[in-house]
């Protein structure tokens, strides 16, 4: 899996060479260091991610942060029980030092994917564009790398996990 994620990278740098226009300069946006990052992530991640039981057992440790990175409306209809959002298209810099400080804390991230039979608030993505990979990857290149990942995709009538609805009054008023 390795081999065919390195050769995959490799052969996106070389495209995106070879098809870049020339005079086209942002110092803002580099592919070529996103992808040396998502590689490393991906080698990173395969050590992290969780089963059902080791995330309910990690998230209840002092300390340990449970991240939705939804967006906040979803978030509000269900999520994890004590989860935090920061809603990934708000992930940046200054975000990220005020909700998260501390780059060694433990996070543990869960998205749309792994769970069914709540289509609303867990809609399906194409699995190539799971929210988990995203995060995982941007939290990575900002420097966290105690962060894991739940990884199976459980049915929310039957999990362990426990979750919890934002109550509607707090829902219609971020909605104004």
């Amino acid at each position: 899996m390795k081999t065919l994620i390195v050769a995959f990278t490799l052969a996106t740098a070389a495209w995106i060479n070879a098809s870049a226009q020339p005079g086209i300069v942002n110092t803002n946006i580099d592919m070529q260091a996103y992808l040396k990052v998502a590689q490393e992530a991906a080698t990173h991640r395969e050590t992290h991610r969780l089963a059902e039981s080791e995330f309910i057992r990690l998230s209840r440790e002092p300390g340990t942060i449970v991240l939705d990175a939804r967006s906040r409306e979803m978030f509000e209809q269900l999520h994890v029980k004590g989860a935090v959002n920061l809603s990934f298209p708000d992930i940046n810099v200054d975000s990220l030092a005020k909700r998260l400080p501390n780059k060694g804390q433990r996070i543990l991230i869960y998205c749309n994917n792994n769970f069914r039979n709540e289509p609303r608030a867990f809609a399906t993505k194409s699995a190539s564009a799971s929210l988990n990979l995203s995060t995982y990857i941007a939290l990575y290149s900002y420097g966290y790398t105690n962060v894991y990942e739940l990884g199976p995709l459980l049915d929310v009538d039957t999990t362990t996990i426990e979750f919890e609805r934002m109550p509607a009054q707090a829902t219609s008023q971020s909605n104004k």
